[in-house]
C-alpha cells in the first residue's frame, strides 16, 4: 500500500504529521495492525451498500487507537461511496439519552467522499436532481413544462419516502417545502428547511409554516429523521452510512438517571437496526473496556450487556473481526517504531534525498527515539504516537534531507516542552517542563 500511495497522499499525510494533527486522509497508510480487520470491515460495508445494516462496538483503553481505527473505516466506507458521521458523546454537548441532540450532530459532521462538513444540503440537492433525472428519464414529462415536471418530481419524492412518510410525515413535507423554495427563488426559506431537516433548533416560523411542519424535532422523531436520511442518502448514489459514536464510555461519569436513559436509548437504536428499520446504516460505537464490562457501564441495563456480550476469554490472537466487539491491543514500542518506520518510508518517497533518509534514519534509529520520547510521557506508549511522529517528521526527517552534515544521533538532543504538549501528554509527562535527552 505505501509503496503504491501517490506523492499527492504521501505530502498530505506527512504535512498533518508535522503540525502534529491527525490527516485528514491517508490513514490507510498509518494502519499499523489493523490489517487483521480490514477483509471482515469490507464484508461488513458491502453488506451495508446492499442494503443490509451492520453494529460493532470498538472496545480498548486510552490511547488503543480506538478513534483512529473509526477514521480508518470512515475513509474505507466513503471509497465505496458510503456517507460518514462521527460523533464524540460528552455529557453536555452530545448527550446519548437526546437522540435529537445525537441527530442533529450527525447531520452537522456528515461528510461523504466529494463533500466535507456538512454535507447534508449537498445531499438533498442530488437527491432531488436524481429525481427530476429519473422522471424525464420516462420520457413521460417534457424537460420544458416547469408545472408537469414539478408535479411528477412530488409524486416520486412521495413514493421514495412512503416508509418514511407513515411515521416521520414531517420529514417529506420539509423535502417538498424545500423543493418548493427553491423553485420560487427562496433561498431564506430553502436554507431554513436544510435546517430544520438537520435537526437544528430555533429555524423561523415563517420557513416551518411555508413546509406545513410545526415546532423542534425531539427524541422520538429523531429516528423518523435518521431513516428519512438513509432513503435519500440511497437514492442520490450513497447506499448507506458510516455512523461513529466516540467515547461512550462518557456515560459512566453522568448522573444515574441519565446513564440509564443513555444506555436505553443506545439498546433501542440497536434493536432497530436488528429489525430492519435502518437499511443501508452501519453503527460503529467506542468505549474502555470498564464501560463494557463495568458496573457504572453497559452492565447497568442487562438487556443491552445481552446484545453487546462477547467471549474475550481466549487469547487475543483468536478474537474474531466478525464479533460484536472488536477488541484493540494496546499500543506497544514495538507497534511505535513499526509506525514510525511506515512514515520514514512514506517521507522518503517525498524526500529530495531518499536514499540518505534510508541510510541515517534506520530501523535502530527509530527505535531510539520512540523508547526516548515515550520515557519522557511516563512510558505510556498510547499517548506517545502523535508527539513521536511529530518529531521524527519536523526534527529529523525534514532536517536530514535538507542538510547533508545532520546527524540526529549527534545533532538532535531531544527537548520536549510542555507548551508542545496535549492535556493528555502533559498529564502522562506528570507536569516536566523541559527535558533533555542524549540518544546513544
Amino acid at each position: 500500500m505505501t509503496a503504491a500511495a501517490s506523492e499527492a497522499r504521501r505530502r498530505d499525510v506527512i504535512d498533518a504529521l508535522r503540525r502534529g494533527t491527525v490527516p485528514r486522509s491517508g490513514l490507510d497508510l498509518l494502519a499499523v495492525g489493523l490489517d487483521r480487520f480490514a477483509t471482515a470491515m469490507d464484508e461488513d460495508l458491502a453488506t451495508v451498500a446492499r442494503g443490509g445494516a451492520a453494529f460493532h462496538a470498538v472496545r480498548g483503553e486510552y490511547g488503543s487507537g480506538k478513534t483512529f481505527f473509526a477514521r480508518w473505516l470512515s475513509e474505507r466506507a466513503k471509497r465505496k461511496g458510503l456517507a460518514t458521521s462521527e460523533i464524540q458523546i460528552s455529557e453536555t454537548e452530545t448527550p446519548l439519552h437526546r437522540l435529537e441532540t445525537v441527530y442533529r450532530r450527525l447531520t452537522e459532521r456528515l461528510t461523504t467522499a466529494t463533500h466535507q462538513p456538512s454535507a447534508l444540503r449537498a445531499v438533498i440537492d442530488s437527491w432531488l436532481y436524481t429525481l427530476e433525472e429519473h422522471v424525464l428519464e420516462t420520457g413521460e414529462v417534457a424537460e420544458d413544462d416547469e408545472q408537469a415536471l414539478a408535479a411528477a418530481v412530488d409524486t416520486l419524492l412521495e413514493q421514495r419516502l412512503a416508509d418514511v412518510a407513515r411515521t416521520t410525515p414531517a420529514f417529506a413535507a420539509a423535502l417538498r417545502g424545500y423543493r418548493q423554495a427553491l423553485a420560487d427563488g427562496d433561498s431564506a426559506t430553502a436554507e431554513s428547511l436544510v435546517a430544520w431537516l438537520g435537526g437544528q433548533k430555533s429555524v423561523a416560523a415563517s420557513a416551518r409554516r411555508a413546509a406545513g411542519v410545526r415546532g423542534d424535532l425531539d427524541h422520538f422523531g429523531a429516528l423518523g429523521f435518521l431513516q428519512g436520511l438513509l432513503t435519500v442518502l440511497r437514492d442520490c448514489g450513497h447506499p448507506g452510512l458510516l455512523l461513529v459514536l466516540d467515547e461512550t464510555e462518557t456515560l459512566q461519569r453522568v448522573r444515574g438517571d441519565v446513564r440509564e436513559k443513555g444506555l436505553n436509548a443506545l439498546r433501542q437504536l440497536i434493536d432497530e437496526i436488528d429489525a430492519g428499520r435502518f437499511p443501508g446504516l452501519f453503527l460503529v460505537l467506542t468505549g474502555t473496556p470498564a464501560f463494557f464490562d463495568g458496573q457504572q457501564g453497559v452492565q447497568r441495563l442487562p438487556p443491552l450487556a445481552q446484545r453487546l456480550a462477547t467471549d474475550f476469554s481466549a487469547d487475543a490472537r483468536f478474537d474474531s473481526p466478525r464479533a460484536v466487539q472488536l477488541r484493540l491491543g494496546g499500543f506497544d514500542l514495538e507497534r511505535l517504531g513499526e509506525l514510525g518506520r511506515t512514515v520514514r518510508d512514506l517521507y522518503a518517497g517525498v524526500a529530495r534525498n531518499p536514499e540518505r533518509i534510508a541510510a541515517v534514519v534506520d530501523g535502530a534509529y527509530v527505535d531510539t527515539l520512540a523508547r526516548a520520547l515515550t520515557g519522557e510521557l511516563g512510558g505510556k506508549v498510547g499517548v506517545a504516537p502523535r508527539l513521536f511522529l511529530r518529531k521524527l517528521v519536523e526534527a529529523v526527517l525534514d532536517r536530514v534531507d535538507e542538510f547533508a552534515d545532520f546527524d540526529p544521533r549527534r545533532d538532535y538532543p531531544i527537548t520536549v516542552t510542555d507548551s508542545e504538549l496535549t492535556e493528555t501528554e502533559r498529564n502522562a509527562a506528570a507536569g516536566a517542563d523541559d527535558v533533555e535527552l542524549d540518544l546513544p
